[in-house]
């Protein structure tokens, strides 16, 4: 890892134990207590009498009682643009980019993101996405990350297929490995996510304020631009980003051909499929499928398209992403044990193993398990809803939380 991430504070800088806590495994919930030292989880302690030997073994340890609470690994978030918001929180008021991304950061440990793959979008320019702004961003987090870090931060790139001119930008950050995951877009009206008549023109005019006649002009510079797109340069670009350990994402795909295409290019995540069919055929193809833990809260797609407890029901997904709000992330995977749809360990999974293994990050992050990177959250409840006490990351303690009663 190349990250610098922050030291916790010094009483956390030795060894470290967990005890008292229900830890979740990849495979079950246990008590065990849990040992941490130099950044990585050190071992696994089942018999009391083996804690109590850690402990007089180890004078200065720093001791954390999670009281019954809940240990899970730390989330990791593979798709989140909310940074975006944080930016521009209302039209035409953009705020300082570094005040920007470390005031987001620093609420993510709230609610149990130690990885975010920050989603910045290079193409329709329908929001706060313009190139210019992008670079920007792109450019801050890849310096921010090697001075210093709260928690991983990652790089996820979000390019519309048919913004012909971001073709350089994509390939000088794939060249020097500046992003680390890549999904390809089309916005395009008449498929995908606007599938529906009428529906990008409605989009575009509630975000940008435009009328009939110049939403019309944007349709129809769009549609000239989609059919110059370079199938064959997007697969050169698919092949970069393979050849640098990139993982490559489909987006808002809807029929059994667009699966077809994407794996072409060698997409290995399918994100927010529309529909159940084409979300069960990019599991038989081999792909991994990516759902919206705000539409898990919510019980439905903001946009009507597919309820995602529906695709996990029958293992048609098994990865959950924020997309655009953070604390859905720890509250959908307990609403998802909750409901009976999926027990707490494989829930868990879906926000922590299943997505470093779909972007190649599983030998360091993702489960407790002794050897890997020591990044761990501990979760109690209240009225059923989780919220985190404790959250760590590479073993220092960067955040926890007081309540008085």
């Amino acid at each position: 890892m190349d990250d610098k991430l922050l030291s916790g504070s010094e009483s956390a800088s030795g060894p470290v134990m967990i005890k008292n806590g229900q830890v979740v495994l990849e495979d079950r919930i246990t008590h065990v207590a849990l040992t941490l030292a130099g950044g990585r989880i050190q071992s696994i302690l089942e018999e009391p009498r083996s804690i109590e030997d850690w402990v007089r073994r180890n004078p200065q340890a720093f001791i954390i009682d999670a009281n019954q609470s809940y240990v899970l690994p730390g989330l990791i978030d593979i798709h989140c643009d909310a940074i975006e918001k944080e930016i521009q929180p209302r039209p035409n008021t953009l705020f300082p980019l570094p005040m920007a991304l470390i005031e987001f950061e620093r609420k993510l440990p709230l609610h149990g993101i130690t990885t975010m793959y920050h989603s910045l979008s290079l193409g329709v320019g329908l929001s706060l996405r313009g190139d210019h702004l992008l670079t920007e961003m792109v450019e801050l987090i890849d310096r921010y990350r090697t001075k210093r870090s709260v928690v991983r931060n990652r790089i996820h790139l979000r390019y519309e297929v048919s913004h012909l001119a971001g073709l350089p930008i994509v390939e000088r950050y794939l060249r020097n490995k500046q992003i680390h995951y890549l999904s390809f877009m089309d916005h395009s009206p008449g498929q995908g996510q606007y599938r529906k008549p009428g529906s990008f023109e409605r989009y575009v005019m509630k975000n940008q304020g435009v009328d009939h006649n110049e939403v019309h002009a944007i349709v129809d510079d769009l549609a000239k631009r989609r059919e110059q797109v370079d199938w064959g340069r997007l697969n050169v670009l698919g092949n970069l980003a393979l050849q640098n350990g990139i993982a490559i994402a489909s987006h808002d795909i809807d029929s059994r051909e667009s699966i077809d295409q994407s794996a072409s290019l060698g997409v290995k995540v399918c994100e927010f499929p529309i529909n159940l069919e084409t979300a069960s055929y990019a599991v038989g193809r081999g792909l991994r499928v990516c759902v919206g833990a705000p539409n898990i809260v919510r019980g439905a797609s903001h946009d009507n398209n597919l309820r995602a407890v529906d695709a996990i029901s029958i293992g048609a997904a098994d990865i959950l992403c924020s997309d655009y709000h953070p604390s859905s992330m720890l509250a959908a995977v307990f609403k998802l044990a909750d409901e009976g749809i999926a027990a707490l360990p494989q829930a868990v999974r879906m926000a922590s193993l299943h997505p470093a293994e779909a972007l190649g990050t599983e030998d360091e992050l993702g489960s407790i398990k002794p050897g890997k990177a020591a990044d761990l959250i501990i979760v109690d409840r209240y009225e059923k809803l989780p919220w985190v006490t404790h959250a760590i990351v590479g073993g220092s303690i960067v955040y926890s939380a007081c309540i008085r009663y």
